[in-house]
Parts: structure tokens; C-alpha cells; sequence
């Protein structure tokens, strides 16, 4: 049959490969793309061209079907097979003769936006009716789907030429369409072998001229270069490597043909290559573990949460296309399906009533995710852990333990906890639903008692915030009510163990005796003499269902003016009450007293007896200042200002009275006062000078008290001369001050005579110091080697004295090893054992005179002591060493000469008396 357009009349039976899962209650999402990702056709082999295969124009079941969900995408169909095309309308037309289809046919339509990138593709397969099934739709049926869609590749691609056609008579030329280049489908993850050929690119000069053949664009030429390449003289094109969709789904070559110059024989055509998917990679959660929370008591159809997984291949094909559902619930309390998933969202739901956290706390759903639209023959799935909290309402009411609670309370306290109410609640610990709020609804209308929550035990403390009193109320009878913090959820009613009897005893103890007045206040004038009464401040003891005895003492009396009886409280003034008292404030003196009982233990009260003290005029004003200065000639600011005061109150003090007395007579003759206010007044000269002296003036002041009382105060006055300023000068600040010439004149001469005397001292303690001086010493001090120490180097004894014991040289700190040591050679001053000599004892306060004295008598004492060293003994040295070169000292030998005079040795002392002999020639041996 010629090529034409052909429609395959037949009966058209439309499969889906997967469809949706039954059942579904939430409509999918709008998701652009094929309504299938696979169709099989049983057409007739009654064959006839240019009849439709499939044609969507009822838009029912029988079509290709592309869903736009933005209503307005332009989008175009290209068929694998250039047997097959597709129009814009979705209808698939055979391109030339099947009437020798003798297996089915299978063929890719991939769908594009002209004007985005998006890319879509589907499925078809033909197969003649009467002949065996359809490859199943299995593993091993889709890998020979594939191997089949890899083998019905175009097998040549010409470069497109345009075509001229005459016309008739007009001349006018039909110029025919040019080709439209299919795309070209590899099958990702292909096990070879490579190089495989996927088409052949020709041109119809071929035949006349070389041609060379050569493919650009990423994937041969550009990164990732080498997959793709092309034999330049066959133009066979080949895939080097296996595929894969996830790294990249299509590759956009260019086939170029230059003849053997290099020259552009045609012009480059645009090769398509996409990638076609495999089920390759399993569904991922984004999580492992999933936490969701849904309230206890919720209705069916409650939200719960979500779980989502991905998968990586292509989501337009079923490879991609995730469904969830539930494969285990643990516990299955109370059945084991008491949640449902959204095959499609991954939402979890409730289907059933029922939960109830006090039961079942948590719930754990294990979720699977299978790709391939969920078909669990051949898809690939993945599991993951949904927890599910169920969350806490206030559906349990909080009950009492008992109906009734007991207690006891001693009077007088308070903040002590009488009893704990303790309650059960079977809600979330710790939590609204489950703390307790207490009331006291009954049995306390003078709020004595509270109740305070415990926060970790949630009882209630019942607590004693008012003092009770047992004369008053032995007992208490008390109903409680408690509730939750949160209100109950709707529909549950309070418990009637929510409520419960309180019974408080209340115990008596030996209260203090109380003063009913505290403090008393009373009023008393000032004055009142020692042994007044004044008032009896006595106490009442609250225990009246015992007799006891109340007695009374001082506590607190600051100026000991107050004495109380000890049986009946009488209080009684020791002395006089005085308002202007240092321990008055606000005319108020306080005391303090205390009351006790006789009861065991006993008990004490205090009270407080404030005295008001009513100001009598009992105080004379006072004038200040008491001195003052004013100028010996009367000018305008010469003058005293004098200030009234009393230690009275009112009315007992201002307005004052200042007056002059009459006597003497000089007081009013030589000054003048006046009055300036109530509290002030002004004291100035009446004559116009006054010689400056200090004057003791006179002036009687007196208050406004009834009767008025009056003082008479001295105010001394000095009258000085002035400067231009008003200010007194020095010299009249002295005359002022009552030193006359004569005074001055004394003051002088007395200075003079202090001065010589010091004088006079001086001159004479200059002399004596001098006399002390001149007079002779014995001895010239600069020969007097007494009590001189001399230490000299050792220098040893020469060349051959090297074996010498320097020990036996040194002063020894103790004779008892020498006295110890045999008779032999040794070295030591021996102190004769005499009488020691008397020494002249010095005087406690010496003159200065007589230093010099007892100087001259101690050192007499110490020259004829012979108890003093150096002693006058024979001194006996250790071998010193032999065979020295010096000659012995021995050989030197004393002679006299009538040329040397030794007398002057007579005048050095006793201790130089024998040499005196020797050399000198006296007696004394």
C-alpha cells in the first residue's frame, strides 16, 4: 500500500501498565504529563492507511493523553519510530504499510514545551489482534521492553533536502516540508556492548563526493566528552559507556558533513538523545525516624503528620512515581489499624476512636515506600519509623484518696501545715491536666486556713495563715474541692471524689497575758512630783478556762522616772516628770512594761505606756549670743543683735520682753534696746562715743507664759576702735580687751628677764664644758693603748716551719680542758685568785661637773687592780718550728746606756712600773 495517512481501524483496548490503587479517598495533585506511562494496542490486521490509531477526541480511556495543568502550554509530540507520528492532538497515524506487522511494535512519544525545557515521555506498544499477549509487564518483560526500544532506534538519519515541485500552468513551485529529526533513546544502565550503534547520519551526496562526518556538543566534543563519537567515513554513530538518567536525562549533538576540503556540504542537523529511565533507585525518607503527635479521644480522620521519601528517577514515569502504606503498628491496642496513610501524600490519619494516652502512650508505625506507583511485584522500596505521641487532654478528674482528712493545729500559729490532702490524677504528670487547684468551699469564714499545692507531689498542704484562737473555736469543720488547672475536656464530668471533709482540732497552749490597750496613751502635766500615780496598766490573761496569776515588772524606763506595782499594775512616779528631758520626743516619754503568768511554761506579755507631758512654764528664756563687739562711736550698723530663746513651748514662750534694768544707771545712760520681732531684738550705744573697753551689760528678758517668767542675762560687750569699715582695728581689739598700758608695759618686762635667764644658763654651761676641758689626763691619749685590741696577720714562721698547730695560738672559750690537760707546754693567762678591787660606784643623777671625777677615780682603780688584764704571769708559747733561717730572739740581749734616759717610764702607771725598774733602775725587782 502507498504511504499514507492510514487510520488503524480497530477495536482499540487502552492497558495501563499501573494504574492508581483502588480506593483512594484524596484526589492526586495536578501533575503535568502522560495520564499513562504506558499503552498497549490491539489493532486489526485489517490495516488501512491514513486512518487513526489513536485519536483523543472524546477525551475518554481510548487516547494519548497529556494533562496541562496551566491550561495554556504549548506542547509538541515527537515519536521514536518514524513509522509512527503524533499530532497536536494526541492522535498516533501510521506513516506507511503494517499490514506485515507480525510482532508487536513498541515505540517512545515524548512530549516538549515549546518554550520551556520540560520533557515528557510514554510508552506505546502495538500488537495484532489474535496474537499471544503482551510481554508482561515484569522484570524481565521490561528488560526486553528496553532491548526492544534500543533495537527500534532509526537506523538512518539523512540530512534534510529541500524538494521542488511543478505546478500545472501558473508555474507557481510546492516547496515540500523538511524532516523532522526524531529523537534518539538510549536505555540508562545498558550492559553493552560497547561501542553501540544507535543510527547512521548520511547525506545524499555521498554518492558523488567524499564526505566526512564528525557530531559536536556535550557528550562527544564538550565535557562530558567521549561518550558519544562517530566514524567520519560511515557516519555510524556510537555510545561509548554505559548511561545514567540521574547524572544527566539528555545530550543535544550537532552532526556536521564537510567534504574532503573541509567545505560545509550540508547544513548541521540537531540530534536529540534522551536517556531512558530504569527503576534503578529505591524511595529515600528524608528522615529515618518521624515524630508526630495526635490528641487522645480524637475523632477518625484526625491529621496526624507526615512522611515523605523521594526517589531519584524519573517522577513523570512510574520509575518515580512513590506510594506509601503502613506495614506494622505497634501496640495493637486497640486494634492493630488505628491509623491509615495517604498512599500518594504520605499523610497519616486516624481511622478508628479509641486512643487514650493513659493506655497507650505511644504508637509505632513502620511506613514503606515503594516506587513503580507502589506495585510491590517489581518496584523498590524503603521503610522507615513513625512515632506517634498521643498527647495528654483533661479527660480524668482528679480525685481524693479519702472522703475525709483530720488534723490538729496549736492555737497561735501560723504558716504550719495542718494536714496534706493527697489526690490521684491519671493525666500527664506535671502538666495543666494534671495540677491540682484546692479549694476551701465551706467551714473557714473567717479564712484562717489555705491551701497550697506541693508542685512535685501535687497533694495539698492545708495551712494555718490566720491565727486560731482555742477560747474562740476548738474545732473546724472543713469541705474541699479540687480541680485541674486545665477545665475538663467536653463531655467529662467531675468526679464526687473530688470532694472531702476536713476536721481540724485546734489545741490549747498558755497564751501570754495581753494588755488591751497597746500602747496606752495618757496625759500628764509636766512637774508632777516623785510618788504621783498616774495610771494602772494592767493585763488580762486569754486563757480563761485556767486560773492563773498575772504579775508585773519594769522593762524599759530611759530616765527612771516610773515604778510599777508587781500585782496590780499601778504604775507610780519616782521622780519629777521634765517635757524638756533629753528622753522626751514630741513631748511623749515612753516605757515599756511586762506581764507574765504563773503557767507552765510560763508565758510573758509586753506593753508600751506612753505619757504625754503638758508643757507648763518651767523654763526661763535665754539671750544669745553672750558676747558681741561694737564700734566706740555710735554708727548706723553699730550694733548687737540678740536672739530670745526657750525651752518651753507654746504658749510658754514668744513674743519676748527685753528691758534694760534701772541699776545701774550707766546701763540704760549709755545704751538703748529695742525690740525687733517676737523672738528678736537689737542692743546699740545711746551716746554718741564710748571708750573702748569691755562692758558687762545687763538685760532682763521674759516669755509670754502665765505667769511670765523672766531672766536676767549679761552680755559681755567689747567697744573697740573702728576703720573706715566698721571693723575693729588691732590695737583697739587689745585695748578692747581690758589690757591697759601698765599690763602691756608688765607683760614685756617679764619676757626680758625669761630671755636673760636663758641666757645666764647658757653662758655658764659653756664654762663649765671648758674647765672640763683644760684640766690634765694622766697619760697623753694618744699613747694610752689601754683597752685596745691589735690583731695582726700570722705570717707564719718560714720555709721550713709548715707543720705548726695553729689551735694551740687561739684564746680558748673554757679552761677546763686546759686545767684537765697533763703538765707540759701550754699557753694561758692566769688570773690571780685574790679579792677582786672595789670600783667608785657612779651617782644616779651625776653632775656635769663631777663626770670627770669618776672618770679619774675608776681609771686610778683600774691601773692598781691586779685582778684586771693583762695579768702579770709567765707566759709560756708552743714550739714555734726549728732550723729557721732568722736568728732566736734570745740572742738579743738587753744592755744599759748611759745614752738612753728611761725615767719618763715612771709617769705611764703602775702597769709600767716593772719596765720603769728595769730600764730605769729602780728597786723593785
Amino acid at each position: 500500500m502507498n504511504v499514507g495517512c492510514v487510520i488503524l481501524a480497530c477495536a482499540l483496548l487502552l492497558v495501563a501498565s499501573s494504574g492508581s490503587k483502588a480506593g483512594q479517598t484524596l484526589k492526586a495533585p495536578c501533575r503535568p504529563g502522560f495520564s499513562q506511562n504506558f499503552y498497549t494496542v490491539i489493532v486489526s490486521r485489517d490495516v488501512l492507511h491514513g486512518k487513526s490509531v489513536l485519536k483523543d477526541t472524546t477525551l475518554s480511556s481510548e487516547r494519548v493523553k497529556f494533562e496541562d495543568c496551566q491550561r495554556s502550554r504549548e506542547v509538541g509530540f515527537v515519536s521514536s519510530d518514524p513509522n509512527f507520528s503524533v499530532r497536536p492532538d494526541g492522535s498516533v497515524y501510521a506513516e506507511q504499510e503494517l499490514a506485515n506487522l507480525s510482532e508487536p511494535v513498541q515505540f517512545m512519544v515524548t512530549a516538549r514545551g515549546f518554550h520551556d525545557a520540560h520533557i515528557w515521555e510514554t510508552t506505546v506498544k502495538l500488537a495484532l489482534a489474535g496474537h499471544p499477549h503482551p510481554i508482561a509487564l515484569t522484570k524481565g518483560g521490561i528488560e526486553e521492553m528496553l532491548s526492544r526500544a534500543w533495537d527500534s532506534q532509526p537506523r538512518v538519519i539523512k540530512f534534510p533536502r529541500k524538494h521542488q515541485r511543478g505546478s500545472s500552468s501558473n508555474g507557481l513551485r510546492r516547496q515540500k516540508r523538511d524532516w523532522v529529526i526524531p529523537p534518539i533513546n538510549v536505555p540508562e544502565n545498558s550492559r553493552g556492548p560497547f561501542p553501540h550503534m544507535l543510527v547512521r547520519i548520511r547525506s545524499d551526496q555521498d554518492k558523488a563526493a567524499g564526505i566526512r562526518y564528525s557530531i559536536t556538543g556535550a557528550g562527544a566534543d564538550q565535557p562530558p566528552s567521549g561518550i558519544y563519537n562517530i566514524d567520519p567515513i560511515s557516519g555510524n554513530m556510537f555510545v561509548t559507556q554505559p548511561l545514567d538518567r540521574e547524572e544527566r536525562a539528555s545530550f543535544h549533538l550537532r552532526a556536521h558533513a564537510v567534504d574532503m576540503n573541509g567545505n560545509q556540504v550540508e547544513n548541521p542537523i540537531d540530534l536529540y538523545i534522551y536517556v531512558i529511565d530504569m527503576n534503578d533507585n529505591r524511595p529515600e525518607f528524608q528522615n529515618q525516624v518521624y515524630n508526630g503527635s495526635v490528641a487522645e479521644g480524637s475523632k477518625p480522620g484526625s491529621s496526624v503528620m507526615q512522611v515523605t521519601a523521594t526517589d531519584s528517577d524519573d517522577s513523570t514515569t512510574a520509575n518515580g512515581m512513590v506510594r506509601y502504606r503502613i506495614l506494622s503498628q505497634t501496640p495493637h491496642s486497640p486494634i492493630p489499624n488505628m491509623f491509615t496513610i495517604n498512599s500518594e501524600t504520605g499523610d497519616i490519619v486516624t481511622v478508628a476512636a479509641g486512643l487514650d494516652r493513659e493506655k497507650v502512650s505511644q504508637y509505632t508505625i513502620i511506613v514503606q515506600a515503594t516506587d513503580m506507583e507502589g506495585n510491590l511485584n517489581f518496584g523498590l522500596s524503603n521503610t522507615a519509623t513513625a512515632l506517634i505521641s498521643i498527647t495528654d487532654i483533661n479527660d480524668n478528674p482528679p480525685e481524693l484518696t479519702v472522703r475525709t482528712f483530720s488534723g490538729e493545729v496549736l492555737e497561735n500559729k501560723v504558716n504550719v501545715v495542718v494536714t496534706n490532702l493527697t489526690v490521684v490524677d491519671r493525666d500527664q504528670p506535671h502538666s495543666p491536666n494534671w495540677n491540682a487547684v484546692y479549694r476551701i468551699v465551706s467551714g473557714d469564714p473567717s479564712g484562717h486556713f489555705a491551701i497550697r499545692t506541693n508542685p512535685i507531689t501535687n497533694e495539698g498542704m492545708l495551712t494555718v495563715v490566720k491565727a486560731v484562737d482555742f477560747e474562740m473555736n476548738r474545732a473546724f469543720m472543713l469541705t474541699v474541692v479540687v480541680s485541674n488547672q486545665a477545665h475538663l475536656a467536653s463531655g467529662i464530668q467531675s468526679s464526687l471524689q473530688s470532694t472531702a471533709g476536713v476536721t481540724i482540732s485546734v489545741q490549747d497552749v498558755n497564751e501570754p497575758p495581753v494588755f488591751p490597750v497597746n500602747p496606752k496613751m495618757i496625759r500628764f502635766e509636766e512637774g508632777v512630783p516623785a510618788g504621783t500615780t498616774l495610771t494602772v496598766f494592767a493585763a488580762q490573761d486569754p486563757d480563761h478556762f485556767i486560773h492563773q496569776i498575772v504579775r508585773y515588772s519594769k522593762l524599759s524606763d530611759p530616765a527612771n522616772w516610773l515604778k510599777i506595782n508587781r500585782t496590780n499594775g499601778q504604775i507610780t512616779t519616782m521622780a519629777v516628770l521634765d517635757r524638756e528631758s533629753m528622753y522626751v520626743r514630741s513631748n511623749v516619754y515612753e516605757a515599756t512594761f511586762l506581764a507574765f503568768d504563773n503557767g507552765s511554761p510560763q508565758a510573758s506579755g509586753t506593753g508600751t505606756l506612753q505619757i504625754y507631758l503638758i508643757d507648763v512654764n518651767d523654763n526661763a528664756p535665754v539671750l544669745i549670743p553672750r558676747e558681741s563687739q561694737v564700734c566706740e562711736r555710735a554708727r548706723p550698723n553699730s550694733r548687737v543683735n540678740i536672739t530670745a530663746s526657750d525651752a518651753d513651748a507654746d504658749p510658754n514662750v514668744g513674743p519676748f520682753v527685753f528691758e534694760l534694768p534701772s541699776f545701774p544707771a550707766s546701763v540704760r545712760r549709755n545704751w538703748t534696746i529695742s525690740r525687733l520681732s517676737g523672738d528678736y531684738a537689737q542692743l546699740r550705744l545711746r551716746i554718741p562715743y564710748l571708750e573702748a573697753s569691755v562692758y558687762e551689760i545687763p538685760v532682763i528678758v521674759s516669755d509670754s507664759g502665765n505667769p511670765p517668767l523672766s531672766n536676767r542675762s549679761v552680755i559681755r560687750v567689747k567697744v573697740c576702735p573702728c576703720d573706715d569699715n566698721g571693723d575693729c582695728s588691732a590695737t583697739g581689739a587689745v585695748a578692747a580687751a581690758g589690757l591697759g598700758t601698765g599690763a602691756i608695759i608688765a607683760i614685756l618686762i617679764c619676757i626680758i628677764i625669761l630671755l636673760s635667764m636663758v641666757l645666764l644658763f647658757v653662758v655658764w654651761m659653756k664654762r663649765r664644758e671648758k674647765e672640763r676641758q683644760a684640766k690634765p689626763l694622766l697619760i697623753d691619749p694618744e699613747d694610752d693603748v689601754r683597752d685596745n685590741i691589735l690583731k695582726y696577720d700570722e705570717e707564719g714562721g718560714g720555709e721550713e716551719d709548715q707543720d705548726y698547730d695553729l689551735s694551740q695560738l687561739q684564746q680558748p672559750e673554757s679552761l677546763d680542758h686546759i686545767i684537765s690537760k697533763p703538765a707540759g707546754v701550754r699557753r694561758v693567762d692566769e688570773r690571780p685568785v685574790i679579792a677582786e678591787s672595789q670600783y667608785p660606784v657612779r651617782p644616779s643623777l651625776p653632775h656635769p661637773g663631777d663626770i670627770g671625777d669618776f672618770i679619774n677615780d675608776g681609771l686610778r682603780a683600774a691601773d692598781n687592780d691586779p685582778t684586771a688584764p693583762p695579768y702579770d704571769s709567765l707566759l709560756v708559747f708552743d714550739y714555734e718550728g726549728s732550723g729557721s733561717t732568722a736568728g732566736s730572739v734570745s740572742s738579743l740581749n738587753s744592755t744599759s746606756s748611759g745614752d738612753q734616759d728611761y725615767d719618763y717610764l715612771n709617769d705611764w702607771g703602775p702597769r709600767f712600773k716593772k719596765l720603769a725598774d728595769l730600764y730605769g733602775g729602780g728597786d723593785d725587782d
